[in-house]
């Protein structure tokens, strides 16, 4: 790459209606084209973007009319002796879709955008697998090691009426956990504060903290056991988990800090037991190298019609496969 030798002067940029409902960080790539992500964050984090005059943050919610203070940055542009890496087009298997949203199955190991060391996801290879749509965006976000369903956008109106049915929890989410150990199953509710920062790394992370810390933030988790399987020890549970709030790694952080942290989680979970099922030293003749979270369950009112709608997506089969051999173990 090489940088343009001309850096923009601050700039005051004003939403308009087609920006409104936008994440902060969003509005900001859009605006920023030729930016590095990890830049656009670095500047949202020092407090040098501004919006009416105050610091926001990366998931702050743009209203119409909202100033925004964009500070000087240098955009670099691409060299074409440099040869980059271009962003291979792909389609994934498409769950739903009309003319104001889709819905896909993400397979696990695929960010959902680019950004924080990964230089595509989902949804910029769809833009390039269907250079045809006007607008395509993001409804929501899974983590990079979670499959299951993921919502885009195609029209801008679709977009901000389904995140508001996100923010106001109309909603339903529901997903697939394997756990270690026995879960009480008079266990149903996870009502516990959750504190985003950052480690010593620059990496994202999620704690559980008491209720009156002063950056906590409410966090509740529905939980139901749908299968026991008490061999090999030190036994797993399959778990349905119905967020009723949409936190980072809430469900990762809620049940390890129940003591029953998600199989393969290599950031909350248990480095030793995910060594053992990933060489197949636990479950004989079956490996399995990939963290045990699905969103299998996504319902919602549809923008445009009202409908409700209730979409599910099957466990991947890596996953059908680990339960199957969990069952051979479990005595009848």
């Amino acid at each position: 790459m090489k940088a343009s030798l001309d850096a923009p002067a601050v700039r005051r940029v004003t939403v308009d209606e087609g920006s409104a409902g936008q994440r902060l960080d969003n509005f900001l790539l859009r605006e920023l084209k030729g930016v590095p992500k990890t830049h656009v964050y670095r500047i949202i984090r020092s407090g040098e973007v501004r919006v009416n005059k105050g610091r926001a943050h990366a998931d702050t919610r743009l209203e119409p009319g909202d100033e925004v203070r964009l500070p000087p940055v240098r955009v670099a542009t691409p060299d074409p002796a440099s040869h980059p890496e271009a962003v291979p087009p792909r389609e994934f298997p498409v769950l739903f879709e009309d003319e104001h949203l889709l819905v896909i199955d993400k397979p696990a190991g695929v960010a959902v955008h680019g950004g924080s060391g990964v230089s595509f996801g989902v949804i910029e290879q769809l833009r390039r697998a269907r250079p045809e749509a006007k607008f395509l965006e993001l409804v929501h976000r899974l983590d990079k090691e979670t499959s299951g369903l993921l919502m885009l956008a195609k029209r801008r109106s679709a977009l901000t009426h389904l995140q508001d049915q996100f923010r106001q929890r109309e909603t339903g989410k529901t997903y697939a956990a394997l756990v270690s150990g026995a879960w009480p199953a008079n266990k149903r509710v996870v009502d516990v504060a959750l504190h985003k920062y950052l480690d010593a790394a620059g990496e994202r992370r999620v704690r559980a903290v008491a209720a009156d810390h002063e950056q906590a933030q409410r966090s509740i988790s529905l939980v139901r056991v749908a299968q026991a399987y008490p061999a090999p020890a030190p036994g797993f549970t399959l778990l349905d988990v119905t967020i009723k709030t949409g936190r980072t790694h809430q469900i990762r952080v809620h049940l390890a800090h129940e003591g029953h942290p998600i199989v393969g989680d290599e950031k909350y979970g248990q480095f030793a037991l995910n060594k053992a099922l990933a060489s197949g030293r636990l479950v004989a003749d079956c490996r399995f190298d990939r963290m045990f979270l699905h969103a299998r369950r996504l319902a919602f009112d549809h923008p445009a019609s009202g409908e409700r709608v209730e979409l599910s997506a099957p466990l991947p089969l890596e996953c059908e496969t680990l339960l199957s051999c969990l069952a051979r173990l479990t005595p009848a």
